[in-house]
């Protein structure tokens, strides 16, 4: 029987952070069938990893109604699953081959450290109903690899939004950031994520967008470490790293739950 694990990632304490799914397989399975044991974990991703060579396996991730690219907190989970169970020793990297390339994931003391691909944004006019639907005034509008990326000049303006997510259903887009500068000094910056349009209304933490939220802060500041918070309600804490064309991503992983799938 398959092996089933819930994490939430980029937390060190229980039920906060974003939660994954993981399920652990000797091989690969069916897409039809990984797409209904999303939609009943109703998790925004559950990823699916099986074997492929030393310390390497194949990763996929699916949120309730479609597979993604690409999900940052569930390969932080995935990876603290195989460091805990045993599956890789802790001093190993585990190695993920994916639609997004070649991903890695280290320990980096205390933290689990992902190598993930850079997403460079383009500025762009917003479409038609983006900042309606988010009810927020912009400073810079753009397109990254997979969102509209949308900066604003408050930190509050980020924590007090209330989009409508019709609005943003309708943009044809995997979802939609909107960041500003930490003007209190406890972060670099804050971010939101919206993703309606891929079954997740609010994500809790995101890891892929800070694959371009790294980038496009770093092109704003010149700086290139940054301690980043994502202002959902459970929220998260992320360490985002630029090197080039990758972002290394630090954060924690709490293990939830474990079980079997039956069917």
């Amino acid at each position: 029987m398959p092996r089933l694990y819930q994490v939430d990632a980029f937390t060190d304490s229980p039920f906060a952070g974003n939660p994954a799914a993981i399920c652990l397989l000797d091989k690969a399975a069916d897409e039809s069938w990984m797409q209904h044991v999303a939609a009943e974990m109703n998790l925004a991703e559950t990823a699916f990893t099986y074997p492929i060579g030393q310390h390497r396996f194949h990763l996929r991730w699916f949120t309730p109604i479609v597979e993604v690219e690409l999900c940052g907190h569930a390969t932080l989970a995935t990876s603290h699953i195989l460091w805990e169970t045993g599956i890789v020793p802790e001093d190993q990297t585990c190695i993920y081959q994916s639609l997004s390339g070649e991903l890695r994931a280290n320990k980096f003391e205390h933290l689990i450290e992902l190598d993930l691909p850079a997403a460079a944004t383009r500025e762009l006019p917003p479409p038609a109903g983006l900042l309606d639907a988010l009810g927020i005034v912009a400073d810079f509008v753009g397109l990254s690899t997979y969102d509209w990326l949308v900066v604003v000049s408050s930190m509050e303006s980020v924590r007090q939004m209330k989009p409508q997510m019709d609005g943003l259903r309708q943009l044809g887009v995997r979802g939609v950031i909107v960041t500003a500068a930490d003007e209190s000094g406890t972060y670099d910056f804050i971010s939101r994520y919206f993703a309606p349009g891929a079954g997740i209304d609010e994500d809790p933490v995101t890891g892929s967008a800070h694959c371009a939220l790294g980038p496009w802060w770093q092109q704003k500041t010149g700086k290139s470490d940054f301690r980043a918070y994502q202002a959902s309600q459970r929220g998260g804490e992320i360490q985002v790293l630029v090197r080039g064309k990758r972002v290394l991503l630090r954060g924690s992983a709490v293990t939830i739950l474990a079980g079997e799938l039956f069917v």
